[in-house]
């Protein structure tokens, strides 16, 4: 948009009319210089033509279409200071003559964020008498982005400070890079740069304390096909996902494509297979950090726009189940592209240009509510978004440092990789993540189980993985919210832990090695979430999810009998101790009833404090005795 306007200036500089300025009187060696400035123009050599423009000026002072056609080439280069101040001073010189150039001045300004008085500004363009529909539509354009962050700026009052730092050498070259994406453990940068003739390599950059690794090219297969692109790390880093248009394989257009970690480097692409991929163009992809959800855009009919945003599930054997459009609220009649799923799997951002914003593309956020469902698009506030189009977004675990590309003026060359401080409001959950093992706890080897991470506010499983052969699992979790945490695996008692992170800051990351006990006769188990508040035996919110587990299990084992035991410690009357632990037994038990298994398959008992397991001297001693569980009685 801005080189067409710029090319506007250009034609159009020599047919407004003049009060003062005369072009016909301008001195010939600035005319020389002038036109050899506009051939430069003309072949896109815009920085070049700079200092002949300057040169103009200097060898005629009151040369007006200089100052402009100079103020519109810095303003291609986002040199938005300067480019105001020689608009302001064509102006001071002729200002009929300078009516016609209100509308890039107006850009200039809102590049800087002066947005009200880039409206003042817009709003003298429809003076001219003679202007087309296709400039009454870009000044309308323009007038609604001015109004729109004016009204945000009043909406949202900040003093965030917006200071992107380029991550330099060890990371940026004179070639462009872009697409950047990090993983959960904020250890591993990877992105993709563009070499000549159009290749485009996947690279990697290694996190430290002490800042960024020097890069070097992804290792293995992933690197061979030179037509690719948009490239997206998986949270636990051992699955790279990327759009490319390899000739070995594909649909006759770009795919999507994954690759996995080995030893010997990354594997040969897999095309991630009809369900995702198309004839039609598939980018962007981006992996939720359980590896169950595909977030990708595609240009497909039955859209609402050019590119929409899609999603795919994971199926229970390993396959991408249909891809769903995700719905008009999301998508628009625009483009929708560059999506990131943040590794608290409820934070989504993306970019679109069919929505209001500051003009070009804007980057907007989403969030999950409390059913699951995707919320309203939030547009991310300038400066992060500005008149020029945005790219990706990428924000580490912690929620706090985002990471995008853009040409500023302290960039290697073309695109580089900055980080920023993400504004408080728009950041996602800080989240970490716990990794461990799970086995047998007869036998000690690994058990290929299923775990979960569910959101005790409403039960929903906010993330699901599978463990691998070696029974090794890696699932993140988000700070901000009470989780149960559970593993399960038929034929084995199953386990669950409660994390509770809704009022506090979790402070490490979790390594859990977890020992399942198999379903065998007198076995214990106890239960971990099911903390009854003093004197009560109402069930407190937390324990449903534990139970319901156990109702899994009795399902699963329609033979299976239980007792449930209620256990106190040895503080107040042993006899009340007694009724209130036999009461809190069959709060458990009703439950189970009323969910349809047989009264013959439960019973329960109330033993107080007669079977400690701790010390009751002590206030941990006591916290152990205070408990519930259940024992398998009979098969």
């Amino acid at each position: 948009m801005k080189t067409i306007l710029l090319c506007l200036v250009v034609l159009l500089s020599v047919t407004g009319s003049s009060q003062v300025y005369n072009p016909e009187k301008v001195q010939a060696r600035a005319v020389r210089s002038y036109e050899k400035a506009l051939e430069l123009l003309q072949d896109g050599q815009i920085r070049e033509a700079v200092p002949v423009l300057m040169q103009s000026i200097k060898e005629d002072s009151n040369f007006v279409d200089a100052y402009l056609s100079l103020a519109g080439a810095l303003g291609q280069l986002k040199r938005y200071d300067q480019s105001v101040k020689l608009y302001e001073k064509a102006r001071a010189k002729d200002t009929a003559y300078f009516l016609l150039y209100h509308l890039p001045y107006s850009i200039n300004l809102a590049g800087q964020g002066r947005f009200e008085e880039a409206l003042q500004a817009v709003n003298q363009f429809p003076r001219y008498p003679k202007l087309n529909e296709r400039s009454i539509k870009s000044a309308q354009y323009r007038i609604r982005c001015y109004e729109f962050a004016i009204r945000y700026a009043k909406e949202h009052p900040s003093s965030y400070q917006f200071n992107p730092v380029n991550l330099g050498d060890s990371v940026n070259t004179p070639a462009p890079e872009y697409y950047p994406s990090v993983t959960v453990t904020d250890s591993l940068l990877v992105f993709t740069r563009l070499q000549q003739r159009g290749r485009e390599d996947f690279v990697e950059s290694r996190i430290s304390k002490q800042g960024f690794g020097k890069w070097k090219l992804i290792d293995g297969d992933i690197n061979l096909e030179t037509n690719k692109g948009a490239l997206s790390v998986s949270q636990d880093g051992e699955w790279m996902i990327f759009a490319g248009d390899l000739s070995t394989q594909g649909h006759r257009s770009f795919d999507i494509y994954i690759s996995y970690y080995t030893p010997q480097g990354w594997s040969e692409p897999q095309n991630a297979g009809p369900n995702i991929n198309t004839d039609f163009y598939e980018s962007g992809p981006t992996l939720s950090p359980d590896k169950r959800a595909l977030y990708f855009i595609s240009n497909r009919p039955g859209g609402y726009g050019g590119s929409d945003l899609y999603v795919s599930y994971r199926q229970p054997n390993g396959k991408w189940g249909p891809a769903v459009n995700m719905g008009p609220d999301i998508n628009t009649a625009g483009d929708e592209q560059a999506p990131f799923i943040h590794a608290d799997n409820q934070t989504l951002y993306y970019t679109s240009d069919g929505l209001p914003g500051y003009g070009g593309t804007d980057l907007f956020v989403i969030r999950k509510n409390l059913d699951g469902e995707w919320g309203k698009p939030e547009n991310l506030g300038y400066p992060i978004n500005t008149i020029e189009n945005e790219g990706s977004l990428a924000v580490s675990a912690n929620g706090l440092t985002a990471y995008y590309a853009s040409d500023r003026s302290d960039s290697r060359g073309g695109l580089d990789i900055y980080q920023f401080d993400l504004r408080p409001d728009i950041r996602p959950y800080r989240t970490l993540y716990v990794k461990g093992k799970v086995m047998d706890a007869k036998t000690g080897k690994p058990l290929p189980s299923s775990v979960e991470l569910v959101d005790n506010s409403n039960r929903h499983a906010l993330m699901q993985v599978q463990t691998d052969e070696l029974g090794e699992y890696f699932i993140t979790l988000p700070t901000g919210k009470n989780y149960t945490f559970t593993v399960n695996r038929k034929g084995y008692l199953f386990y669950s832990e409660l994390y509770a992170l809704q009022n506090k800051e979790a402070d490490s990351v979790y390594r859990k090695d977890i020992y399942l006990q198999p379903v065998e006769l007198n076995v214990v188990s106890t239960f971990r979430n099911i903390q009854f508040a003093t004197n009560s035996f109402e069930l407190p919110q937390d324990a449903f999810i534990e139970l319901d587990r156990l109702w899994q299990l009795l399902t699963e084992n329609p033979g299976l009998k239980i007792e449930i035991s209620g256990h106190t410690d040895n503080i107040g009357k042993a006899e009340d101790n007694q009724v209130l632990a036999n009461n809190r037994a069959k709060a458990i038990a009703d439950y189970l009833v009323n969910k349809g298994i047989p009264q013959s398959r439960i019973s329960y008992k109330g033993y107080g404090a007669t079977q400690p397991i701790a010390d009751n001297q002590t206030e941990a001693g006591r916290a152990q005795n205070r408990r519930t569980t259940f024992t398998i009685t009979g098969l």
